[in-house]
């Protein structure tokens, strides 16, 4: 029996309200909880939040002086469109892609890298 269950997750930035509308949209969640230090997004019953950490520093991934952080993967149907509204919505792709075939790592607003994928472990 499990001793807890996963409740949020929690991403630092410099500005919840951009990063929670991002991946509210990505996600096609729900901003439900705003004020200045973090922005809480549901999705399908789970919640992602924004907080906002004073002197944030956004990961220099792949290089490691700044670790990422954070890293999803998110399960897609079609890579390049996937792709293609990510970065309409305010993602960048990542100048290092190590399988762009399988997976494409792009990074949110905030810095974070994270990765669209066609096929997630079962």
């Amino acid at each position: 029996m499990a001793i807890a269950r996963l409740g949020l997750t929690a991403i630092d930035c410099s500005d919840p309200s951009v990063l929670a509308d991002f991946w509210a949209a990505l996600l096609g969640g729900e901003v439900k909880h705003r004020n200045d230090e973090f922005h809480a997004v549901k999705v399908d019953g789970d919640w992602l939040v924004a907080v906002k950490v004073q002197d944030y520093k956004p990961p220099t991934w792949p290089d490691s002086t700044v670790p990422k952080q954070m890293h999803l993967h998110l399960k897609v149907d079609d890579l390049d469109a996937a792709q293609t509204d990510a970065v309409r919505l305010g993602a960048r792709v990542a100048t290092e892609q190590t399988n762009p075939a399988h997976w494409r790592i792009l990074l949110d607003p905030a810095g974070h890298p994270f990765c669209l994928a066609t096929e997630i472990l079962d």
